[in-house]
């Protein structure tokens, strides 16, 4: 029996998760109060015939229920029940761009700031990711890419486990703070003054081959494949389960964007699980 139990900051996808699995065949219960999960499981595990796959969303809405959970999971071990924890989570933007955007309450700052509960909730879940058998980052996802992830981790057992989603931004509205690796490359020769181009981005032809036009940017490149070849090992060795990779520039609309969709490409190629997201390209 598969039995999942899906848990993660609120705003990071727990609920599309959740539509994933049922369509993916699991029988799923959303809030389900903590204490009761060793029962629930006891149930399911001796109805073996009848329901093989089970998926749990838990999670903080729960309130003082939710602190029963480290206590069930124990004795879900205990009594020798095998589980599955899958941990979703986002960077700090883009979980207060989602509560805007859908105008809901934050379940930790009802009556304050969207970011104060968003960090008290990372500080109660701290423990509870340290155990989770995988994480994924929804940050640069849309529905239908976590969708794809979670149908090669829990159907099609993909044997690469690692995520690469590759970030282009402007370093002058800001660091990608959630990257894993940084590639400044505001030492190529910039579009931006050349009159032509400078209303265009990197993702338009003519851009992409003025700035792959000089032998830096060539050399650039193909140490970023060979650095990139190298480390992705050993990341997965580790454990990792997502690396994102950051390339800036000044403005985050050409250099950037053209090195991060030459390297999207690459590894496309090379049938890693990739996504790419640019973003300071003007909406």
């Amino acid at each position: 029996m598969k039995f999942v139990i899906i848990t993660g900051l609120s705003g990071a996808g727990k609920s599309q998760a959740m539509k994933c699995m049922e369509d993916l065949g699991f029988y799923c219960v959303d809030n389900l109060p903590p204490i009761l999960i060793p029962k629930f499981a006891e149930l399911c595990f001796t109805n073996r015939g009848e329901i093989q796959k089970i998926a749990l969303v838990i999670d903080i809405r729960g309130g003082k229920f939710f602190d029963d959970l480290f206590g069930s999971l124990d004795e879900l071990r205990n009594k020798g029940y095998k589980y599955e924890i899958l941990f979703l989570e986002a960077s700090d933007n883009t979980l207060i761009k989602r509560f805007k955007e859908t105008r809901r309450v934050h379940p930790l700052s009802a009556e304050g700031r969207i970011i104060d509960g968003i960090n008290a909730e990372r500080e109660k879940l701290e423990d509870l990711k340290v155990r989770a058998n995988k994480i994924i980052d929804t940050s640069n996802m849309i529905p239908s890419e976590l969708k794809e992830e979670i149908k090669k981790i829990y159907i099609e057992g993909s044997t690469k486990n690692i995520i690469i989603s590759i970030l282009s931004f402007g370093f002058k509205k800001g660091i990608a703070l959630d990257a894993d690796l940084v590639f400044d490359v505001r030492f190529l020769p910039n579009p931006h003054y050349i009159p032509e181009l400078k209303e265009f981005t990197g993702n338009d032809k003519n851009v992409n081959d003025y700035v792959m036009k000089w032998p830096e940017s060539i050399e650039f490149v193909k140490k970023l494949y060979d650095l990139i070849d190298f480390l992705i090992p050993y990341y997965e060795r580790e454990g990792k389960f997502q690396l994102i990779i950051a390339i800036g520039c000044t403005g985050g609309k050409h250099r950037s964007v053209t090195v991060a969709n030459i390297l999207y490409n690459y590894l496309k190629k090379k049938g890693q699980r990739v996504n790419i997201s640019h973003r300071d390209i003007p909406k």
